[in-house]
């Protein structure tokens, strides 16, 4: 099982580790990719700080941010599942899962990054301000960007089994699966279910949206779930008391699509 997460907008400190070490980062087909985005992102950061906040949508409050990207080289490093923080993430809760959890969890867990293009929970990077919604000078649109190198590797990424597609808009712009590797995804919506003057009305809210991600995906590593194709993911899923309501393609090279309905989130 492949899951593929979005990063967060806030992130952690990198702390006083190590620095980056480019070659160490998994999905090493993307090494010429992320070496021309960090150094265009270095170069505009260090230059001019305006054009820079301009271009990364970033408030004045955030100005900081400019000066932490100018420093990505040196700047202390550690695993990106301590960096990426967040409802999605605290829900998931890394830190704290038993040690065959966490390293299923090492194993199976692609985010998706404006700057590395994706990266495993375990690769060490440090701390940084670069949405896939960035539109650089030099390359373009980051969504755009990425599709390339992207369609180069994710498909052994992907391997022969399920792919668990939790991304954001944004983020799934960068690798839409294809073929005989769509057949085998399944994409997730949470949805929130109330009663309203005795009728059910469903919205989709960010808060249980991403919370509810997190605690799924985690409760999968917790149960040592390996689900093969998503038909088994929507078993497993029901098995851990879910509700989900899944919609198998109307035709080949087309991804699952399954529900997942939600009333509370339980913290």
């Amino acid at each position: 099982m492949l899951v593929l997460l979005p990063p967060s907008e806030g992130k952690a400190a990198g702390g006083s580790g190590a620095p980056l070490k480019p070659e160490a980062l998994s999905l090493p087909g993307l090494a010429p990719a992320r070496a021309a985005v960090l150094e265009e992102l270095v170069e505009l950061c260090a230059a001019d700080e305006t054009k820079a906040r301009e271009v990364l949508g970033l408030s004045e409050g955030l100005r900081g941010e400019v000066a932490k990207n100018a420093e990505l080289r040196t700047a202390g490093a550690r695993p990106a599942g301590e960096i990426y923080t967040g409802v999605l993430y605290d829900a998931l809760g890394l830190a704290d899962l038993p040690a065959a959890a966490r390293a299923s969890a090492e194993a199976a867990l692609l985010v998706f990054s404006g700057l590395w293009g994706a990266v495993r929970v375990g690769d060490a990077i440090p701390s940084y301000r670069c949405s896939m919604g960035v539109k650089l000078p030099g390359l373009g649109a980051l969504g755009a960007y990425w599709r390339g190198p992207m369609a180069e590797v994710m498909p052994e990424a992907a391997g022969d089994g399920l792919v668990l597609d939790l991304r954001s808009a944004a983020y799934g712009a960068a690798w839409k699966p294809k073929g005989e590797v769509a057949g085998r995804t399944a994409t997730v919506r949470v949805l929130h279910s109330q009663l309203v003057d005795g009728v059910e009305k469903r919205s989709v809210v960010s808060h249980f949206n991403k919370a509810t991600k997190g605690r799924l995906v985690r409760d999968l590593l917790l149960a040592g779930a390996a689900p093969a194709s998503p038909a088994e993911l929507v078993t497993a899923l029901r098995d851990l008391g879910y509700t989900v309501e899944a919609e198998a393609p109307a035709k080949a090279g087309k991804a699952w699509s399954l529900d997942v309905v939600v009333t509370q989130i339980h913290h």
